[in-house]
């Protein structure tokens, strides 16, 4: 009897880039490519943050370099993938938070959350993908959406707006670049305790509402997606497009 074996999760002679990643999920994505042997390409806007971030990864025997990126700048992030891609791996993972009730959602906010979340990881998206059909390459894009694209949340009108258009354009992007071998998924964490996360953490009432929307009772770490992240990265998920991937502790079971 032949046994069948498992794809591996090794990322070897990969190339990769990570935005967002100088702290929190997108670094956490940036070291679990890298320890799959993967090169990773750090971007970010803080170039000092970067900086210590790719020292870091490579104090560790690591392969790592910094991009300073700003990903809501379409034409600027373009380029800078056209100059050093193709890459095999997007972790699409630069975004904000403007959170507040939907009656007091001011047009600025608004921009500003959707120019980076839905804008900017549309047309980066749209960069790798045109960088690895010119090549005639396979690749995996994975953006970080939230579980809040598929649910609802207090004072998150905009943030989920943003991220249900995520889930709606990665799969019409998984049908359209399938038949280049081009696969695109979201993650969707709950919440996870990164400095940005800390005000809603800070917040009594917010904190007894994870907790009981969170079937397996914690807040997430940035450790939680990184398997996630390497999965998704890998062969391992040779069939595994135009799908969200949640790793939420169980809040969108309901």
């Amino acid at each position: 009897m032949t046994l069948p074996r498992t794809p591996s999760f090794r990322l070897d002679g990969r190339r990769a880039l990570v935005t967002g990643a100088s702290s929190g999920i997108g670094l956490g994505a940036a070291v679990a490519l890298a320890e799959q042997g993967a090169e990773v390409v750090l971007a970010a806007r803080s170039a000092a943050k970067l900086g210590e971030a790719v020292a870091a990864i490579r104090a560790e025997g690591l392969l790592a370099e910094a991009l300073p990126l700003d990903v809501a700048d379409v034409a600027t992030t373009a380029r800078a993938v056209g100059e050093g891609g193709p890459f095999d791996i997007l972790v699409n993972s630069a975004g904000l938070a403007r959170h507040g009730p939907a009656a007091g959602t001011a047009p600025e906010d608004f921009d500003a959350a959707m120019g980076l979340n839905l804008r900017g990881a549309y047309f980066l998206a749209q960069a790798v993908a045109r960088g690895l059909i010119a090549a005639g390459r396979p690749g995996s894009i994975i953006t970080i959406s939230s579980q809040m694209g598929h649910v609802g949340g207090i004072d998150r009108a905009v943030y989920c707006a943003g991220k249900h258009a995520v889930e709606g354009f990665t799969k019409a992007m998984a049908i359209e670049w399938g038949p280049h071998g081009i696969r695109v998924n979201t993650l969707c964490p709950t919440f996870i305790r990164t400095p940005l996360t800390e005000a809603t953490f800070a917040d009594p009432e917010r904190r007894r509402w994870l907790e009981e929307k969170i079937k397996l009772g914690r807040v997430g770490r940035v450790e939680d997606i990184m398997g996630a992240v390497a999965y998704l990265a890998s062969d391992a998920a040779a069939l595994v497009t135009g799908t969200a991937l949640m790793v939420d502790g169980g809040w969108t079971a309901d």
